[in-house]
């Protein structure tokens, strides 16, 4: 399994909002989060939150490409590229990414061609409805059903495409478009998921819920239990703020694994 680093240049990310918009502070976390064991760095310039709000496709190429040209200077180490916009992916693997991590599963015109004709991998996300209104009232038949025939739906749209099935991955959503009975479902039967799963589930507002409000820098323990629970499920890829923990975390459940 590997721990794939969040580096939001974003003002507004629930977590991390505004720490590290400027070039040299996005830089520096990032070296520290490849010094802790990040296997990966993922690289977001508009949040996604629940009630977030978009942002043209100028800002965020000014925002991320800057940092990805940066990185790839400096560090080997692969690059993903946290978008939803076609224009952004082309941008950013025409920068250097090695991954492009969609919340949106690829479904914006145009975006599944622009992988297609790359080398890139990809992770396909469910999310039910938008980031501004996917919190209200949410509602599934069957949640791990329903997402996991999104999923595969998604990944044949891809495999038809041309898009080798080594280069997908696959992420339920933990949060997107979903309430707290939902998370946990789907955490419960993560084994039972199409894969090779990437999981995000740090930091999130399910944990602010089960740790009695706690604010998201007082999820790291919450953050770090779902990391293990995760892993022993099989996700391939866990993605979080907190690097180190989790990588000294996983290191012991991969000894007992």
């Amino acid at each position: 399994m590997k721990v794939m680093g969040i580096l939001n240049v974003t003002p507004d990310s629930f977590a991390d909002g505004g720490l590290h918009l400027a070039l040299d502070k996005a830089c520096f976390h990032a070296e520290t989060m490849i010094k802790d064991g990040a296997a990966i760095i993922d690289i977001g310039g508009e949040s996604t939150r629940p009630g977030a709000s978009p942002v043209t496709v100028q800002e965020e190429l000014d925002r991320v490409i800057p940092v990805i040209e940066k990185l790839n200077q400096n560090f080997d180490i692969p690059l993903s590229i946290d978008t939803l916009k076609p224009a952004v992916m082309r941008a950013a693997l025409s920068a250097g990414v090695w991954m492009i991590n969609d919340v949106n599963a690829l479904q914006a015109d145009g975006a599944v061609e622009i992988v297609a004709n790359s080398n890139a991998m990809i992770c396909l996300m469910h999310m039910q409805g938008e980031p501004r209104t996917m919190q209200k009232a949410p509602h599934y038949d069957d949640v791990v059903q329903d997402i996991t025939k999104f999923l595969l739906a998604r990944k044949q749209v891809c495999l038809d495409a041309g898009i080798a099935p080594e280069r997908i991955f696959l992420d339920p959503g933990i949060g997107f478009g979903k309430n707290l009975d939902h998370n946990l479902a789907l955490l419960k039967a993560l084994d039972k998921l199409p894969g090779p799963l990437l999981i995000g589930v740090s930091r999130k507002a399910m944990l602010g819920t089960l740790l009695k409000g706690a604010p998201p820098q007082q999820r790291v323990s919450g953050s770090l239990a779902l990391a293990v629970w995760a892993a022993m499920k099989g996700a391939k890829i866990i993605r979080v703020h907190d690097v180190k923990e989790t990588v000294d975390a996983l290191t012991v459940i991969e000894a007992l694994l």
